[in-house]
């Protein structure tokens, strides 16, 4: 009987050991891990276009350090790479495209993200070597356009509000296509096989007799939106530039840090100098 209840109790020593060891390993691989998870919480990783975005984040940076947070950017030449970063979890958030181009992307590539915050505008400008307004634009004329489809609409509402065409009634003018245009009085050809990185380029080669480009490829090449261009974006445009993440990562904590520095005095007032009207800080 003694023996039975001794190698009993011993059994109990040797669960309750085990039970405390393994207790003991488990909190340390939950401290290791939120210790981790704490580490990366503190770094941010945004994709973003070169200017203006890339060079707004690296002002940002040290605002973001006086938080504690590590900000890391990575440069993209195009349109289309940063969103698939973003699904594949290479980034935290990225930071070029608007609201009409973002539903564009998700309807075509069943991407699932929310827009964390609009932060600047990108006034989109016509410019031409050959004529000093749309007005002086000849029949016939060629308007080189990107091939994003999903600029088409902003590119339209430009003309219009210039008085070169009018769109069809009843529809989103910001999703129109070249098929919505209801007048065109000058039978003005658009040219749109190129992409929007090379459009400067074709500008400063003078081809066309005028050619569309967004502020940000306009400027990394030496182009000044309110000086060179023969129309200008208005500033009440819908096409905000947005910091864009997966969906149910808009609130977290790093992001709207990010977003809140973003829209800070200080960096409304580094845009608003560093590019004179050519980019424009969002005020809401």
């Amino acid at each position: 009987m003694k023996k039975w209840l001794l190698g009993l109790l011993t059994a109990a020593i040797v669960l309750v050991l085990a039970a405390c060891g393994g207790g003991d390993e488990a909190s340390d691989t939950a401290s290791d891990s939120n210790s981790g998870s704490s580490e990366e919480d503190k770094t941010i990783v945004v994709g973003a276009s070169n200017t203006p975005h890339a060079v707004i984040l690296e002002e940002a940076k040290s605002l973001l350090e006086e938080q504690g947070y590590d900000l890391q950017i990575e440069t993209f030449q195009d349109y289309v790479l940063p969103n698939t970063a973003l699904e594949e979890g290479d980034l935290d958030a990225n930071y070029f495209q608007h609201l009409p181009y973002l539903d564009l992307q998700e309807k075509e590539q069943g991407y699932d993200f929310e827009s964390a915050g609009a932060i600047h505008i990108e006034p989109m400008a016509v410019y031409s070597q050959k004529y000093k307004s749309l007005d002086e634009l000849p029949d016939g004329a060629t308007i080189i356009l990107s091939n994003s489809v999903a600029e088409h609409g902003r590119i339209l509402m430009i003309l219009e509000a210039e008085g070169l065409i009018t769109i069809k009634d009843g529809i989103d003018k910001t999703q129109a296509t070249l098929e919505d245009i209801a007048e065109n009085p000058k039978n003005i050809k658009f040219d749109y096989d190129y992409e929007p990185a090379l459009l400067p380029q074709i500008y400063n080669n003078g081809e066309g007799d005028a050619v569309v480009i967004n502020s940000n490829y306009a400027i990394d090449a030496g182009i000044s939106p309110t000086e060179d261009s023969i129309a200008l974006e208005g500033t009440d445009s819908p096409y905000a530039n947005l910091i864009v993440t997966r969906a149910g990562e808009e609130d977290s904590e790093k992001i709207k840090a990010l977003v809140d520095v973003l829209k800070s005095k200080e960096i409304q007032d580094f845009i608003t100098s560093e590019w004179n009207g050519a980019v424009v800080p969002v005020t809401e």
